[in-house]
């Protein structure tokens, strides 16, 4: 009788360490910083549209939005190509939101929102072509690319606790990534 009220204490506190150890590390904290080098390897990128443009995006800068939990990327652009006269530049602005992807441990761009598409000095006609290529363009760009891959020496302790990425918050210090208990299987 004794020993199994000891092993119930052990239990109990066994737990109690666990349980105070997924509070003392929430979540791991990617910085800015992380998140613009891991797309600056992706960049730059050609794009052709209908043979009749070829737009080249240069590696996007990054802004955090916390408030909307979302993250800004805005990238030089370059235009060429048969139905344009010369070289134009400009810039593309796009705002989304992230997503953990479980099956290789990363997060991803998604729902990706086209704010503006612009270049300078192209004709009324050209541009409103352009623009009905903005989003198919971001999510070319953009969608689904990896912004952070975890890795398994960074999950090793939660995975050892019975936890998992639960949530994506974006902060002003960068992305936080809290865990949660994993399903029972």
């Amino acid at each position: 009788m004794h020993r199994r009220q000891i092993l119930a204490q052990l239990g109990a506190a066994s737990l109690a360490l666990l349980t105070g150890c997924a509070r003392a590390a929430p979540g791991y904290t990617i910085s800015q910083r992380q998140l613009q080098q891991a797309l600056a390897e992706r960049f730059p990128r050609s794009y052709p549209l209908a043979g009749l443009l070829d737009l080249q995006l240069q590696a996007p800068r990054l802004t955090l939005l916390p408030e909307r939990n979302q993250l800004n990327a805005v990238m030089d652009l370059a235009a060429t190509g048969p139905l344009l006269a010369r070289r134009y530049t400009g810039v593309f602005d796009v705002d989304f939101g992230l997503r953990y992807e479980a099956q290789d441990r990363s997060i991803r761009a998604h729902r990706l929102q086209v704010n503006a598409l612009q270049l300078e000095g192209l004709k009324p006609q050209a541009a409103a072509l352009l623009q009905r290529y903005a989003q198919q363009l971001a999510d070319q760009s953009l969608h689904g690319v990896v912004l952070h891959q975890l890795q398994d020496k960074d999950l090793a302790p939660i995975d050892a606790l019975g936890l998992q990425p639960e949530s994506i918050n974006v902060t002003p210090r960068g992305l936080l990534v809290r865990f949660g208990p994993k399903p029972l299987s």
